[in-house]
């Protein structure tokens, strides 16, 4: 399961390196996209159907569907790791979640995300302050 967080840089050639802890789970071959809140998700590359939990089964008619798939699939990029465990962010994903240099990677037991440092504290203040009316939405079956 992946779970925790490690901070880490974006270097010159704008390459990530993905924390060993989720290397060991995730594997070599990898898929990065983009994620909610102007975040990345990184999922491997045997777990890619991930990404289209809640549109399988939907018709191709569905037009929220499509979006969804066209927003997380459309984005998507093949990364292999190099012997370091580094690889490229590609510029049009290191501009959607505005990443330059200071990254969070958050594991979310089968995927991780990579945050800017910032906009992950930033996040994270909020989402402590909200963390109660969250809780209660979800224990009463209410989604959103």
């Amino acid at each position: 399961m992946l779970i925790g967080q490690f901070e880490s840089t974006i270097g010159e050639k704008h390459q990530a390196g993905l924390p060993k802890k989720f290397r060991e789970e995730l594997g070599e071959k990898l898929i990065v996209t983009k994620g909610f809140e102007n975040c990345l998700i990184v999922v491997s590359e045997d777990n890619w159907k991930t990404l289209l939990e809640g549109t399988e089964g939907k018709p191709f008619t569905s037009k929220s569907a499509r979006e969804m798939q066209r927003f997380l699939l459309g984005n998507a990029t093949d990364v292999e790791l190099d012997g370091k465990g580094r690889f490229v962010l590609p510029e049009y994903l290191r501009d959607f979640a505005d990443i330059k240099d200071e990254i969070v990677f958050v594991g979310i037991q089968r995927f991780v995300e990579i945050w800017n440092k910032k906009h992950w504290e930033d996040h994270q203040k909020e989402l402590t302050k909200n963390i109660d009316s969250i809780a209660e939405r979800l224990s009463s079956d209410n989604t959103e």
